[in-house]
């Protein structure tokens, strides 16, 4: 799905314009970014949490010509599904 559509849905669903759906996700994007900037955790009751978590620096290499390379340590967003999310994923009916 992507975001236009995401937006279509949420208009739809909930009775509003688009460009007032827009808004609304753009708020609860911005509100995520922001939180996991500041508190480095975001999580979401029924679909899992987001955590920023710290990659160490490691070796990798270029795919095309073999060549050994440095990748730096980095900061990274990892999601942890809830386990509500999962069930109803893997849920077979």
């Amino acid at each position: 799905m992507t975001k236009a559509e995401l937006i279509t849905q949420v208009a739809k669903e909930s009775e509003i314009t688009k460009v007032q759906a827009q808004k609304a996700l753009e708020s609860v994007i911005s509100s995520v970014v922001r939180s996991l900037k500041k508190d480095g955790r975001f999580p979401i009751f029924g679909l899992g949490v987001f955590e920023v978590v710290k990659r160490p620096k490691r070796k990798g290499r270029n795919p095309r010509s073999g060549e050994t390379l440095i990748i730096k340590a980095h900061k990274a967003v990892k999601f942890k599904p809830a386990k509500v999310l999962k069930e109803t994923i893997n849920n077979n009916k």
